[in-house]
């Protein structure tokens, strides 16, 4: 542990008598124990970074399911394209033009924020919100898949859908670059 040095300098012939010194030396061996400890038992009782999971629900195939009718002018089509791009529009595919765009707040997120409220704005009733469909095309990956996931998550997107993309959105895809 702590020793204390206590021997003092030279023995000098013929000179003033003088007092010693006191030389500390601390022994830190077991300072050094103690904080491997601290880390070893702070690394053991943490939690490292949690894996996050989107609980999505998925329809059974098995039971034939009936298709309920819903207004064309509440839901919007994200076609996900190559490069990171993204094509959306709002009603039935081939009536409105597609706008191109990207991820993140100043691309999908922002055009999901101001359609909804549009969608709310014109259909008075509770139950009229918007219904987003994501269909990703041959070209797009997974990463892609997920961040169209987490943008309507973010923006809390009540009904939403991953649908299979028809042949006449992969031509519009393909008008823009994009497959």
């Amino acid at each position: 542990m702590a020793e204390l040095d206590t021997s003092g300098g030279g023995k000098h012939k013929g000179g003033k008598v003088r007092s010693k010194k006191a030389s500390t030396r601390v022994d830190l061996t077991a300072m050094v124990d103690l904080a491997f400890l601290l880390i070893t038992f702070f690394m053991f009782t943490t939690t490292l970074s949690k894996p996050k999971a989107m609980d999505l629900a998925v329809p059974d195939t098995s039971v034939p399911q009936s298709n309920l009718p819903v207004a064309a002018t509440r839901t919007m089509t994200i076609l996900l394209g190559s490069h990171n791009k993204l094509e959306w529009y709002m009603g039935e595919a081939g009536k409105s033009a597609p706008t191109v765009d990207s991820y993140g707040k100043n691309g999908i997120r922002k055009a999901l924020i101001e359609n909804g409220k549009n969608v709310l704005a014109t259909h008075a009733a509770p139950n009229n919100f918007m219904i987003v469909l994501i269909k990703p095309s041959d070209k797009s990956t997974y990463e892609n898949l997920v961040s169209a996931l987490d943008e309507l998550n973010i923006t809390n997107v009540q009904s939403k859908a991953i649908v299979k993309i028809t042949p006449m959105e992969i031509a519009d895809l393909k008008k823009n670059n994009l497959y």
